[in-house]
């Protein structure tokens, strides 16, 4: 039998409606209807994740210490590498249910894990060539979320195919053991290709895994850091996503994963591209990468709670939103005439970016999942600006993915189970 849910006020791919009904068949939306009464909540479809590294969860508050030197991204990788090498099946496990369970409280209802810790720590692989892939599926089943796994190749420590260093080599394989890796995955869940970056990747090995990947999700690192770009250039003459552009079957569904250094004309050529923009304000902001230039780009974009710092939808794009400000010295710079509520723009956006580059129907639209989220509150526009830019703690009062509630009052149902196992795996291993 079909379920009805009815909303005071629903945030549609036209905008708010009023009065809102959906029907739902077997976690799918089958229609929506609008001056339906009796709803008494706000309903926004759910935010897709566009870049997860769920292992990283274990590092948030723990490499906020200066070094001797200047830290930068590249220290903050060093100390990644050695979480990386020590951490078990179990381990990652534990850390990607918490990470799930948490992106669901905080209004996430997709994720794509862009997950490359493959092989055991001595760098060879597991029996089960997938089974650190098995352990990210066990706990987005677990969490209830929905996945995409996105296995990464990762084969070189440089531009033009230097050999891996040593602290890599969990993550190294070559294109045969991709091709088995990624056909485990695609038994565990739905799955695309992740070519880590032009620095882990040749473009002969990018296109071979583009041809693999046919129309599913292809998502790269790309242009994240500024010593990246300016070794792009001394190796190919040309800027990262330029080079990428130009030489691989770039299409809509393809995501660049920061893309934060790039020229507005390479921002033009994504758009023509149909390229999303995968953005993570947060993890940007936290490893000083820089600040993507979307007041310029006219194309797709998405957020992603990447290395899961800090996890909440609203936060995202409460960064997005203050780092522009603070680069244009300008408010409400992500609204527009058409949408004058900056939280409903920057919201919408985020929604049908994040849907594309995880290749699903998003918004709350017939033939789209049933996965949404509620707030509470008279007024939408202000319920929603509150929530993501004066919201203590995630405003969310319910999540549902695909029909089916996960989280409830706030709060998900493994959240002390899941935060107790994750605290015990990081006292032993920091």
């Amino acid at each position: 039998m079909p379920d009805a849910y009815l909303f005071r006020h629903a945030l549609l791919p036209t905008g708010w409606g009023e009065n809102v009904r959906l029907i739902v068949e077997n976690g799918v939306i089958a229609s929506v209807e609008t001056d339906v009464a009796g709803g008494k909540e706000i309903a926004l479809p759910g935010m897709p994740n566009l870049h997860s590294h769920a292992f990283q969860r274990a590092m948030a508050g723990h490499v906020e210490r200066r070094g001797a030197g200047r830290d930068s991204f590249w220290t903050w990788r060093n100390l990644m590498y050695k979480l990386a090498l020590s951490m078990s099946p179990e381990d990652v496990e534990a850390a990607a249910t918490l990470a799930f369970v948490e992106m669901l409280e905080g209004g996430f209802t997709a994720v794509a894990e862009f997950h490359y810790l493959h092989h055991a720590p001595d760098g060879t692989p597991y029996g089960d060539i997938g089974e650190m892939a098995a352990r990210i599926a066990a706990a987005a089943e677990a969490a209830g979320i929905e996945l995409l796994l996105l296995p990464v190749f990762y084969a070189h420590a440089g531009f033009g195919g230097a050999p891996p260093a040593p602290e890599q080599r969990r993550f190294v394989s070559s294109l045969d053991i991709y091709s088995k890796l990624y056909e485990r995955c695609a038994a565990l869940a739905p799955s695309g290709v992740a070519p880590h970056s032009l620095r882990a990747a040749t473009l002969a090995e990018v296109n071979a895994l583009a041809e693999l990947a046919s129309e599913r999700p292809v998502h790269i690192h790309i242009a994240e850091q500024i010593a990246e770009v300016e070794a792009c250039i001394d190796f190919s003459g040309q800027r990262p996503v330029e080079h990428l552009l130009a030489n691989a079957p770039v299409g809509r569904n393809w995501c660049f994963v920061h893309a934060t250094h790039i020229m507005p004309e390479e921002g033009a050529a994504m758009a023509a591209a149909n390229v999303v923009a995968g953005l993570c304000p947060i993890t940007e902001a936290n490893l000083g990468d820089g600040i993507f230039p979307i007041r310029d780009f006219p194309g797709a974009w998405g957020v992603g709670s990447d290395s899961n710092v800090l996890i909440d939808a609203g936060r995202e794009l409460q960064m997005l939103e203050y780092s522009q400000r603070l680069a244009q010295r300008a408010r409400n710079v992500m609204a527009s005439p058409e949408t004058p509520c900056t939280a409903t723009a920057l919201y919408q956006a985020a929604v049908e970016g994040g849907a594309q580059a995880l290749g699903l129907h998003g918004g709350l639209r017939p033939g789209a999942p049933a996965s949404f989220v509620t707030l509470a509150g008279e007024f939408p526009e202000t319920a929603l600006s509150q929530a993501v830019f004066c919201a203590r703690q995630p405003a969310v009062r319910g999540v549902w993915v695909r029909g089916r509630q996960v989280v409830k009052d706030g709060r998900h149902a493994l959240a002390q189970t899941a935060r107790l196992r994750f605290d015990t795996m990081v006292n032993r291993l920091i």
